[in-house]
């Protein structure tokens, strides 16, 4: 019921006011049985206007840090995403993966729209990165259509670190349906699940006509952190020399 208020009467008419998000290929959502939706993610603001748009109701798999944050903040934000019916899924650990598909497969099996964000995490500099395999393995095991999604805009309007979003044009874009059923009894395969994530990957990136990097997201943030403190403690290892030119040490006694 929540869910509902939230979309019909709070939250959706806010974000339609707001942003008046220009919606395409809306027609390639079916209006009944289970489908994934995958998307790139460029904001948190994407987990409310897509739903915000969409005649049914869609369950996003929403990391378990949403659910267990400290204080007020940490509550309020749990309580909103189980009020919305959003699921938690621990990303750390090696069974991770696992976890999520049955979240994901759980879904399905109810005929419900699945929204699944392949790169696993916000981009952090508003390109697209490669995508993790188990949204080709959930296809496989349910059964189901993925169509692709676009968001565009909403970096710009909600960049990541930023609490409050600043009204920007926004476009929400749906692919054609694609199908895997060639693929069935093969969601074993390295190969195949690699070739069908590459697939999904690349109807997106037609979609949002982003800049692709062939690196997981989380990689490629966690070698640009690196490397901005390795510059920085070089650029003070660089300036110890200079103070100590202009004042130089007095010789003990």
């Amino acid at each position: 019921m929540f869910y509902y208020l939230l979309k019909y009467v709070v939250l959706g008419p806010l974000l339609r006011l707001l942003f008046r998000p220009r919606i395409e290929g809306l027609e390639h959502v079916p209006d009944t049985g289970a489908a994934i939706i995958a998307g790139n993610h460029l904001s948190f603001s994407d987990h409310f206007l897509m739903p915000a748009i969409l005649k049914r109701r869609i369950t996003f798999l929403a990391k378990a840090e949403y659910f267990t944050g400290p204080g007020l903040k940490g509550r309020l934000t749990a309580a909103f995403f189980h009020s919305a019916g959003q699921i938690p899924v621990d990303r750390s650990g090696k069974d991770a993966g696992q976890a999520a598909i049955r979240e994901g497969l759980g879904v399905l099996s109810k005929d419900e729209l699945l929204g699944i964000y392949p790169e696993g995490t916000r981009s952090h500099d508003g390109r697209l990165y490669k995508g993790k395999v188990g949204v080709a393995v959930m296809a496989l095991k349910a059964q189901v259509p993925v169509i692709p999604c676009a968001m565009i805009g909403t970096f710009e309007a909600q960049p990541p670190g930023k609490v409050i979003p600043t009204l920007h044009p926004v476009v929400i874009r749906f692919g054609k349906p694609l199908d895997f059923s060639r693929y069935l009894g093969m969601e074993n395969e390295k190969a195949v699940l690699r070739a069908i994530t590459d697939e999904i990957m690349y109807a997106i990136l037609t979609l949002s006509e982003q800049e692709y990097v062939d690196q997981y997201a989380a990689v490629a943030k966690a070698e640009e952190t690196a490397a901005k403190a390795a510059a920085k403690a070089a650029e003070k290892a660089a300036e110890k020399p200079e103070k100590e030119r202009r004042f130089p040490r007095l010789p003990s006694r």
